[in-house]
């Protein structure tokens, strides 16, 4: 019995490590083909798995294997290589050169985002004061030019109109009265000085008749005290005529309406007309107003004092601020495009009106002091305004919107100052 099973071991000894051997061979063919199958060549296509080798599917063998042997796997195939990094490679000299070009001849734009969009603006008002009774437009309603805004209380409008009216023709029956007195005058003048030769003939008379004894000296004095008379009254009727003609302001035949008191009087008329028509309150131009609730019917309202505010639709500009190193090669009346974040996509165009002589500190309450211990450079913003040339057909501008200028200086950035001093000196040694 003995020796009938001692030789069984070494056989199965021996079956046991061929079944690892043969089990490690299928697994190593199995990740083999695994990624083989996941490996991306260079052309972006995927490698087709490749068939598993005969050998491996056949049937385990049924000759003992020696134990610890293993078939050593198959070198992995290299992927081969695209041509998309030569083509990378030859257009990056390419990009190089075309991306320098467009260096060389741009910056001739000069962009600014820090701008907003500033528009005329009122607070309506009048100079007379009054009790609102109606108000005729609504919040930010756009109204027109002459448009009625609101209206104060007539009625003390009106009746120092009647007032001054009265006045003006009490003052015009003056004025006719001392043209007629002047008149009276001067016929009066007339009639004395029509007197006189007569007193003068009667005075020679009795004159001649009292050196011949004739007449009494009675009756030479009553001669004589009668052409003192008449001449006497000519010289008051003139005196009352200058008088007249005085009041008449020196020229008796001037118009009625060219009379210094009927001019006072007529600018009375005129005044209170004029506060009767302030008490209609229009808009002096076009636009939209806001604000409108601050204003009630049956409020009273001083003189002056703001009622509402008039934002105008169709004075509108913009204000930039660009830097100071930004300003070098921009000119008033250079082209700009205007682009406003609320419309993506529009544009608008205008052209710089004016730049200012000062920068915003310069205007400020307490300006930047350079002769203080503590001071440090800041590049300061000069403030520019860029009227807008194409508002019709657009969609509407508001004051305060943020915009982005860009204005065509027409000087392009050109060649670095020392690829320009390189050629310089290159050209003064050739």
């Amino acid at each position: 019995m003995a020796e009938s099973t001692s030789p069984k071991k070494p056989v199965e000894e021996d079956g046991s490590a061929a079944d690892r051997a043969r089990d490690q061979v299928i697994r190593l063919d199995s990740e083999r083909e695994q990624r083989r199958a996941s490996t991306v060549i260079d052309n972006g296509e995927l490698e087709a798995p490749v068939a598993l080798e005969p050998a491996a599917l056949e049937a385990p063998s049924k000759e003992p294997r020696q134990a610890g042997v293993a078939e050593a796997p198959p070198a992995p195939v290299k992927p081969k290589r695209g041509r998309a990094r030569p083509i990378l490679f030859a257009l990056l000299p390419v990009a190089l050169v075309v991306g320098g070009y467009y260096y060389v001849i741009g910056g001739q734009v000069m962009t600014s985002d820090n701008a907003y969009i500033q528009a005329q603006s009122l607070g309506v008002s009048t100079d007379v004061s009054g009790t609102v009774s109606e108000i005729d437009v609504h919040e930010n309603e756009a109204v027109k030019k002459d448009q009625v805004l609101f209206r104060l209380r007539p009625a003390s409008f009106e009746t120092a109109l009647a007032a001054a009216q009265a006045q003006l023709g009490t003052v015009r029956n003056q004025v006719l009265t001392l043209q007629a007195s002047y008149q009276q005058s001067q016929a009066l003048i007339e009639e004395a000085q029509a007197d006189i030769p007569y007193y003068e003939a009667a005075f020679q008379r009795q004159q001649d008749l009292l050196k011949t004894s004739t007449s009494s000296k009675a009756t030479f004095d009553s001669a004589q005290h009668d052409l003192v008379a008449a001449r006497q009254k000519v010289s008051v009727a003139q005196a009352q005529a200058q008088a007249t003609l005085a009041q008449l302001g020196g020229d008796a035949s001037q118009p009625l309406e060219k009379n210094p008191f009927y001019l006072q009087a007529q600018s009375a008329v005129d005044d209170a007309q004029r506060n009767l028509t302030d008490s209609i309150v229009k808009a002096p131009f076009d636009g939209i107003v806001t604000n409108v609730d601050a204003l009630q019917v049956g409020k009273y309202l001083p003189a002056s004092q703001p009622a509402f505010s008039l934002i105008s639709a169709t004075d509108l500009w913009i204000a930039a601020e660009p830097k100071e190193t930004e300003l070098t090669y921009v000119r008033p009346g250079q082209t700009a495009t205007i682009s406003v974040d609320s419309y993506p996509g529009a544009v608008w165009h205008g052209t710089v009106a004016s730049i200012s002589p000062a920068s915003s500190s310069s205007f400020s309450l307490l300006p930047a002091q350079n002769t203080t211990g503590n001071w440090v450079k800041v590049v300061q913003r000069i403030p520019m305004r860029v009227t807008v040339d194409d508002l019709q057909g657009k969609p509407p501008l508001r004051g305060g919107m943020s915009v982005v200028v860009g204005i065509d200086t027409g000087h392009a950035r050109g060649l670095p100052d020392f690829v320009t001093d390189v050629l310089g000196r290159f050209g003064q040694k050739s």
